[in-house]
């Protein structure tokens, strides 16, 4: 009845169905991986009717499509990753709009087999178009394609680029977790200088990498940003760097998932080599280790996809494909079900829906809720890290090779 009542609200309101199509980053508007449209494709294969287009990518990229003005934006790597582009299609025909070279390597630096070398999503702000490849550069480019800025920060990430950054109050903020060197940088969005830089705590754990996305979140009336590296959690003052609170988890690395924030918490996972999700109480200063967290998940956490917070629960889905509902205020676990395959992409509610695309090319759907209810299984060819991308009416998922708009059944 709920998500009945969501529906008809997007209905009377058109400024969420303008939204809808205006998707600026990774996991949607907010990036907590909601998606404000009243349809989304139930059935869908490679053959299917409601295949409105296929378009072919070159190179290899697993940034999830952002979307703005009709245009769908995405990174890849060509030239075995020593050429990074940024690409626009029409958001209607699939159409190539711009296919444009950001930087060029001499030599393309190692690569984990389920990464890739244009894996950070880009972000869309007005005019603007942020693409970030690690420390391969990140850029600043206007919408009709001309480079703004363009800057490297050097560390040497491990695997080769993860995370995407968070633009929060004109302030482009970047995890920076190499396995020499762990710090965060906030750039001028305007010129690309580095308006701050604040080093990692310490962390004692032999490997010190990380790929998260940081999220930005409103505490006391007050702007943070929350960025997940080895070792522990910190949230940041945006315009000064500044730490503001820190949560220690030593034998975490290799943080992948986006936090997530909800009932007064983020809830962020440790990743490697063994999961633990953490609830924890955002309004803290300093080391909050013993005071702000809430509850902890010790069996079943995500590696790599981030949570989905809908209502008071909680939806995660393991690596190896076990995906499970908890009461988000309690950690209590109310479901788990096998959902077949591996897991990188992150689960996102589109149209009062849950959507769960594993690596093999299939998305499990159901509805939000207490007990287990599937809805549909569907397949396409390839492998799927990147995570969907809703717009009103049609589900972008990109695969290895492709990008697809699969349109919703005619009702």
């Amino acid at each position: 009845m709920r998500y009945s009542l969501i529906l008809i609200c997007v209905a009377l309101f058109p400024t969420l169905l303008q939204s809808a199509d205006n998707l600026p980053q990774f996991r949607g508007p907010t990036g907590q991986g909601h998606y404000p449209v009243n349809r989304a494709p139930l059935q869908w294969s490679e053959a299917a009717d409601n295949v409105a287009w296929k378009v072919e990518i070159d190179g290899l990229g697993w940034s999830s499509p952002v979307v703005a003005d009709g245009q769908i934006w995405l990174t890849t790597a060509t030239d075995e990753g020593r050429s990074l582009r940024v690409l626009a299609l029409d958001i209607d025909s699939g159409k190539e709009r711009l296919n444009s070279e950001v930087f060029h390597r001499e030599e393309a630096g190692t690569i984990h087999a389920k990464n890739s070398h244009a894996s950070p999503t880009p972000i869309i702000a007005g005019d603007r178009v942020f693409v970030h490849f690690g420390t391969y550069g990140t850029a600043c480019l206007a919408t009709s394609g001309s480079v703004v800025w363009r800057r490297e920060i050097e560390y040497k990430h491990v695997h080769g680029p993860g995370g995407s950054p968070e633009l929060v109050d004109n302030v482009l903020v970047i995890s920076c977790d190499g396995g020499d060197r762990q710090f965060v940088v906030g750039l001028d969005a305007n010129s690309g200088q580095t308006l701050w830089q604040t080093e990692r705590p310490e962390n004692p754990h032999a490997k010190k990498f990380a790929f998260s996305t940081p999220l930005a979140i409103e505490e006391g009336g007050a702007n943070q940003v929350v960025s997940p590296g080895a070792g522990g959690v910190s949230s940041y003052d945006p315009h000064s760097g500044r730490e503001i609170w820190r949560v220690d988890y030593p034998e975490g690395y290799s943080v992948i998932p986006r936090p997530v924030r909800g009932l007064g918490m983020v809830f962020v996972s440790s990743s490697f080599d063994k999961p633990r999700l953490l609830a924890i109480r955002t309004d803290g200063a300093g080391n909050v280790t013993e005071s702000h967290v809430a509850w902890k998940l010790d069996r079943g956490a995500p590696h790599s996809a981030s949570a989905l917070l809908v209502d008071r629960e909680l939806y995660i889905v393991s690596d190896r494909g076990v995906a499970a509902c908890l009461d988000a205020a309690t950690g209590e676990v109310h479901w788990q079900e096998r959902l077949g395959g591996n897991f990188s992409a992150s689960p996102l509610l589109a149209a009062g829906r849950i959507y769960f695309q594993n690596e093999q090319g299939e998305t499990t759907i159901i509805l939000p809720g207490k007990q287990y209810q599937e809805l549909a299984k569907n397949e396409l060819p390839g492998r799927t890290l990147a995570t969907p991308t809703p717009i009103e009416g049609a589900l972008l998922v990109r695969t290895e090779t492709a990008l697809y708009r699969i349109n919703a059944e005619r009702e």
